[in-house]
């Protein structure tokens, strides 16, 4: 299992994608520091400026995660979207369940290899939003805050992985690349439905329509979800709800534990279907 764990970083350090990913979060962050030191306010004339810092740290935050989100997801689908099938259709994966090593574990392994590498990817990239934040926006949220945060940032990463690994056993990896792609798509329009639904004065039935479709979205893949619930403790903190900054309602703790039982149940399927599979 830890061969197969080294493995998959070595191939990820040579992959095109990881290189095209890191130049384009330098250029991002580049280009927040500048923006977030327009839009910020680091220190307000008088009190009747702090709702105006806070509303403008939270356009900050938003604006960040709203890059990071989707970097740590495309780095999490196409580095792991063709696992399975790609290297079952060059014959690589033959040779190597030819040798006396358990499916399970070489499966394991490129999870744990895929989720270790992308985790401390995202840890460094939720670091440089914050800081640069904090640096030019004013961000005083406290440490606690900050911490659950960042576990809702990086547990995106597992079941993005886990999913694109059981859908790389089903289809080629084409297809599984487009399979994710849409996927997570629908997840995202969940998520504008509801933050749309929050701004908008919808009357009834068309704000209770809105609101189910973006439940149902929201369910098929959680991922955005989690990431609304993470920008909503690092904008408002624990507790608070103001929906000027909130944009609609913000996903309850029943939501990230059915966010988690989704991620435990495609890792169980995947590793099921990958045991089944034919070589």
């Amino acid at each position: 299992m830890t061969v197969m764990m080294y493995t998959t970083w070595k191939e990820l350090v040579r992959k095109k994608v990881l290189v095209l990913t890191l130049l384009l979060t330098v250029l991002f962050l580049l280009a927040f520091w500048f923006i977030a030191g327009s839009i910020g306010m680091r220190h307000p004339a008088n009190p009747e400026q702090l709702f105006e810092q806070f509303s403008r740290r939270g356009a900050v935050l938003s604006l960040g995660f709203f890059f990071g989100s989707f970097i740590v997801a495309f780095l999490s689908i196409f580095s792991s979207f063709s696992v399975i099938s790609g290297e079952a259709e060059q014959s690589t994966l033959q040779a190597v369940l030819a040798r006396p090593l358990l499916r399970w574990k070489w499966y394991l392994g490129r999870w744990i290899g895929y989720v270790v590498f992308i985790a401390l990817y995202a840890l460094l990239l939720f670091t440089a939003i914050v800081t640069i934040t904090a640096v030019q926006a004013g961000m005083t949220r406290i440490w606690q805050d900050i911490v659950y945060s960042l576990f809702l940032f990086l547990s995106v990463v597992p079941l993005l992985v886990s999913m694109s690994m059981l859908g790389s056993s089903l289809f080629s990896g084409i297809g599984n690349g487009v399979f994710m792609t849409m996927l997570y798509g629908a997840g995202w329009l969940g998520g504008m439905i509801e933050k749309m639904r929050g701004f908008l004065d919808l009357k009834e039935p068309m704000a209770s329509t809105l609101a189910n479709i973006a439940s149902l979205l929201s369910l098929i893949m959680p991922a955005d979800g989690i990431q609304r619930r993470m920008q909503y403790i690092l904008s408002q903190g624990q507790g608070r709800d103001i929906p000027f900054l909130s944009g609609g309602s913000v996903p309850s703790d029943s939501f990230l534990i059915y966010g988690a039982i989704y991620g435990i149940l495609a890792i169980i399927i995947g590793l099921q279907l990958f045991r089944r599979k034919d070589m």
